[in-house]
């Protein structure tokens, strides 16, 4: 199961109570108090791991405590600290902390690297005992701290996948049976819309060892920045990639003009994230195999033309014009220039 968004309930642990002692030892008179400091209450960190793609794992079990520390004895023996809570989430999780007050939650950190780690609440400090509170002037105190409360949040976790192309397109415009020509990724691909109900990574291979990873967003309609169909839900995810291919179907099945299409999904994205048309973009004129009017591939063509980018006539399912969109990709997301590029 696919989970990018869960609210969960962390609690650090409580701080260990001070203990009030004195010593009572044969032939040592007045020995004085030695009651020893409560341990420190143990924290609760959120470390990214490569391991982990989903939030699924918080679904079930949203709540999260840390141990508390061990109160202080006599003897002038401390308490031990308890032990700190350590949760793995996923690289690329954007982690929120609701603000009681505000009534909002508010971004605290942005695990975009493997193994960072993040203290989201803090263990209460131990309390002092009283030998700590000895005088010249009280020699014999019988007071001691208690425990200070460890912090408790609500947050919200938000996975945000870390890829270097994004394929965005309509339902059924062929994203799904790309990514899977080109990686190891294993959509459900069938002729319906919204066949594809979750995101999906793969890793594209080229040749000299020269590799990526490719994003497949589940399809968007016109009105998926406000909430209409599934891009409202993924949208999240186009946010960290490098280049942007637009996924076009140039066949006659959707009965929708290709042109049209490439601007319905370009103000979804302007809508949803402006910034994002900063980013290199293509355009993948997809199923060209079953292409029956070639006005369709012209019509987009002279859009893409007006809007400045380049289109790529591809074959999902023959291999079509997939290497030339694949060293496309790379020199964009590399930054280099045609004549740069490998052959």
């Amino acid at each position: 199961m696919f989970v990018d968004e869960v609210d969960i309930r962390v609690s650090a642990g409580d701080g260990g109570r001070g203990c009030v002692s004195f010593r009572r030892e044969k032939f040592v008179p007045r020995g004085g108090p030695d009651g020893g400091d409560g341990g420190h209450g143990g924290s609760v960190f959120l470390v990214a791991s490569p391991h982990l793609n989903t939030l699924v794992n918080f679904r079930f079990h949203p709540e999260f405590n840390a141990r508390r520390g061990v109160h202080g004895q006599g003897s002038n023996r401390h308490g031990a600290n308890g032990a700190d809570l350590e949760l793995g989430v996923p690289v690329g999780t954007v982690v929120y902390r609701l603000d009681a007050e505000a009534g909002a939650f508010e971004q605290v950190a942005d695990l975009t690297a493997e193994g960072q780690r993040v203290r989201v609440a803090q263990g209460g400090r131990g309390g002092r005992g009283n030998a700590q509170f000895a005088t010249s002037t009280n020699r014999a105190p019988r007071r001691a701290e208690p425990g200070y409360p460890g912090e408790k949040w609500t947050l919200r976790l938000q996975l945000k996948l870390l890829a270097d192309v994004g394929l965005v397109g309509y339902p059924n415009a062929g994203k799904s049976t790309l990514i899977s020509r080109i990686s190891a990724a294993k959509p459900k691909i069938a002729d319906y819309p919204f066949t594809t109900l979750t995101p999906h990574l793969g890793v594209v291979s080229l040749s000299d060892d020269r590799s990526f990873v490719v994003a497949d967003v589940p399809g968007l309609i016109e009105g998926a920045h406000r909430g209409q169909g599934l891009g409202h839900q993924f949208l999240r995810h186009v946010e960290r990639t490098k280049v942007l291919a637009y996924v076009v179907d140039v066949s006659s099945a959707s009965g929708r003009d290709p042109a049209d299409d490439l601007v319905v999904i370009r103000r979804e994205l302007e809508l949803f994230r402006a910034d994002l048309l900063a980013r290199p973009q293509i355009v993948a004129a997809s199923k060209i195999d079953a292409l029956d009017d070639e006005s369709r591939l012209a019509g987009l063509r002279a859009k893409a033309a007006e809007l400045g980018l380049r289109v790529f006539p591809i074959s999902a399912v023959t291999g079509e014009g997939v290497p030339a969109l694949l060293e496309e990709w790379w020199r964009r997301m590399t930054g280099r220039q045609p004549d740069e590029a490998e052959p």
